[in-house]
């Protein structure tokens, strides 16, 4: 091991903090509580950056973690109060996976075992991580699994029904670069405002400010950055360019394809990203109504639509599920509420929270939504169903018996620049991870 870090003592406690509240009774998200936890801190820069790899890495890194820990504890990890699991699990990750300082891994971990625990308890954390430092790591080897899914979900730190999944969707010729991809970060996308400038001017305003970014191959309004780049520095790059929306998060709209002029119905419109890339694409001439049952994501976006100068959006809280057919849409986004299968690599702990069920659970909901969306769909007008998902039961699972029993609606072509992502049946299909994009299912369809 080497000494190359040697973080401030108190840069392991705020990420034993975070691993808590991810894994306490209030589940909170990794983001929010690493967000919430370094603002109350004093850690410099570099302790931040050491508290995100550790906190993340070890979330994340949850099943393998496991793995190399089992020949130490063996039956006993089955009956280990979860904060000394969890503080092994903190330990191991700095000596297997960081380069760290292998005194400070130990001994701190053994401080915070004395803290949660017991004398008996921190002298479990203390002979485990020491053999830990000077053992070999333990190998993921055929040998050791029944399955070649449990052992690629034990290599690559997911549930083996997940693996399953993405082996049974996207076939073995895809499904290693997969698991890599979910399992390193994810691209930072753009889309651009296209009342106030173009891909290219601001590609090259980025330059200016050392900031690398490329075009999309797909969607029409996006940029992908090349590599990571802080927030602050990115808004200042960029003023009121663009907004940070994922690559793959783009292609909705981008294969709604809106026009100046056109009546537009946005469902389940969330915190308004794609409002505003809606109302980018009509240059804010025409009618956009977005509809989400959240109150609170409605006021966020009412804000973010004022701030941008936006006129051409109504808000409304309400189900759009109920929609009667009472008023029509020359087009209609239906990006619905799923399982998000297809974005855990951007939630270190999105993957210890999702369950096989999840797709079987919420495809009642979505057929609901997109057979609403139906009965306010204009003659000719066009509709496109969208999921950040991966399951196909949220995907043709859907969009099969929908289309089956809508006539009049069929599936539409799609756009020659998508067809490296085009299934057999015509739809859209982003595998997670491939070249940092986030997994989605998106339908385009039309009214004859």
């Amino acid at each position: 091991m080497t000494t190359a870090l040697r973080p401030a003592p108190s840069a392991r406690n705020v990420a034993f903090a975070v691993i808590r509240d991810v894994f306490g009774p209030e589940a909170r998200g990794a983001a929010e509580s690493l967000d919430r936890h370094l603002r109350k801190s004093s850690l410099d820069p570099r302790d931040r950056a050491f508290v995100t790899e550790l906190a993340y890495g070890t979330i994340e890194r949850r099943r393998w973690l496991d793995w190399q820990l089992e020949p130490y504890l063996g039956a006993r990890a089955a009956k280990l109060p979860q904060m000394i699991a969890e503080i092994l699990r903190l330990g191991t990750y700095q000596l297997r996976a960081m380069r760290v300082h292998e005194y400070a891994a130990v001994s701190e971990s053994v401080q915070l075992a004395r803290r949660f625990g017991h004398p008996g308890t921190a002298g479990l954390v203390n002979a485990v991580l020491r053999r830990v430092a000077t053992d070999p790591e333990r190998p993921v080897t055929e040998a050791d699994f029944a399955s070649a899914d449990d052992l690629l979900g034990t290599r690559a730190s997911l549930p083996t029904w997940i693996v399953r999944m993405w082996r049974e969707r996207f076939g073995d010729a895809q499904l290693q670069a997969i698991l890599d991809g979910v399992n390193r970060p994810a691209a930072t996308g753009l889309s651009i405002d296209r009342r106030k400038t173009t891909r290219d001017a601001t590609i090259a305003r980025l330059a200016e400010y050392g900031i690398g970014a490329v075009r999309s191959a797909f969607a029409a309004d996006a940029i992908v950055l090349t590599a990571a780049v802080p927030t602050p520095a990115l808004r200042e790059a960029l003023g009121d360019r663009a907004e940070l929306h994922s690559e793959a998060a783009c292609f909705p709209v981008d294969l709604l394809d809106p026009q100046p002029g056109e009546r537009i119905l946005e469902a389940c419109s969330g915190r308004g990203n794609k409002t505003l890339q809606l109302a980018s694409a009509i240059g804010d001439r025409g009618t956009i109504v977005s509809i989400d049952t959240d109150a609170r994501k409605i006021s966020r976006a009412q804000a973010r639509l004022a701030e941008a100068g936006v006129s051409s959006v109504t808000l409304r809280t309400g189900d759009a599920s109920a929609l009667d057919g009472s008023e029509t849409f020359d087009a209609i986004l239906v990006d619905a509420p799923c399982s998000g299968l297809g974005i855990i690599g951007r939630q270190p702990e999105a993957r210890w929270r999702k369950s096989p069920d999840d797709g079987a659970r919420l495809a009642p909901a979505q057929r609901a939504l997109i057979d609403a969306a139906a009965r306010a769909l204009a003659p000719g007008g066009r509709l496109v169903y969208a999921v950040c998902s991966t399951d196909p039961r949220e995907g043709e699972g859907v969009i099969d018996p929908f289309l089956a029993a809508h006539p009049d609606l069929e599936r539409a072509a799609l756009p020659e620049r998508y067809a490296p992502l085009a299934t057999p049946a015509g739809d859209v299909l982003v595998a997670p991870g491939i070249e940092g994009r986030d997994g989605f299912f998106i339908a385009v369809m039309r009214r004859r």
